[in-house]
């Protein structure tokens, strides 16, 4: 049924919206962390609890306990990584980049942030970041975007999502919007998506702390609006570590009001 609605009841939304804004970005953090240096430190070696190489076009799957951090390693300057994720306990909640975006009121996800789930729950905090180069609005690559390349074996992150969600006992329909790190797409003022190369470079580096028990699939392929003509990604290093003491002033907990609701919400999925 439809319903008709005033100009004046129209205004009043939109006034209402404007408010709510203003209240998000007020508790928003005035200034984030300075980008984190690279190289990347070397990590010691009694706290690395998994390292593996993931080849330009392939993907991985691996489970992070709560509290353990992943850190991802591009071993050139051509790689864009990614990454699903979803609560081991309980798959149907999954990781949910619009609600992370409106939570947090903007769409550059970087160092101090966090990733919310569906549930309202904080899945991941971004610990360090090298670029704030990463993409949360237009997803992986397809069999169409490499068509461009002229490379019959040319994979696609559809396709190895599909193939990386069977291996976690998941069909396509699990299968969340993605999260694209080393992937700087930006919005310009009039909507359009926009390519900033400049913001990566040889060395970056990112690390994800877990804040639940979690399931990840990651897929290293060509992203779609990247305009380089390399034909094959390189390498990425993904290290997994051990969990390590998080202090109470955690930036990442408590950088804005939103992410301290979400680590409540946390708090309360234990009991």
């Amino acid at each position: 049924m439809h319903v008709h609605r005033t100009p004046e009841q129209i205004n009043a939304d939109r006034q209402r919206y404007l408010e709510h804004q203003r209240m998000g970005l007020e508790s928003s953090p005035g200034v984030l962390p300075m980008a984190s240096p690279r190289p990347a430190p070397d990590i010691d070696g009694t706290s690395v609890l998994l390292s593996k190489t993931v080849p330009g076009g392939w993907y991985t799957t691996l489970s992070i306990a709560k509290g353990e951090v992943l850190r991802l390693a591009p071993q050139g300057a051509v790689s864009a990584v990614s990454l699903a994720a979803w609560a081991a306990a309980d798959t149907s909640e999954r990781m949910n980049l619009p609600d992370t975006i409106k939570l947090q009121w903007t769409t550059e996800l970087c160092k101090g942030r966090v990733i919310f789930s569906d549930m309202g729950r904080v899945m991941l905090s971004i610990v360090e970041d090298s670029s704030g180069a990463h993409d949360a609005l237009t997803g992986g690559s397809t069999p169409a975007t490499v068509e461009k390349y002229n490379d019959p074996g040319m994979r696609n992150t559809r396709d190895n999502m599909v193939l990386a969600a069977a291996k976690l006992g998941l069909d396509r329909r699990d299968i969340p919007p993605l999260f694209t790190l080393f992937a700087p797409v930006r919005v310009q003022a009039e909507g359009a998506f926009e390519w900033r190369g400049s913001m990566v470079s040889q060395g970056d580096w990112i690390e994800l702390r877990a804040e639940m028990d979690l399931l990840v699939a990651l897929s290293n392929c060509p992203h779609p609006l990247d305009p380089r003509a390399a034909t094959t990604p390189d390498a990425v290093m993904v290290t997994k570590v051990s969990a390590a003491h998080v202090p109470a002033d955690d930036l990442c907990r408590t950088a804005t009001a939103e992410a301290q609701r979400g680590f409540e919400n946390n708090a309360k999925a234990k009991g």
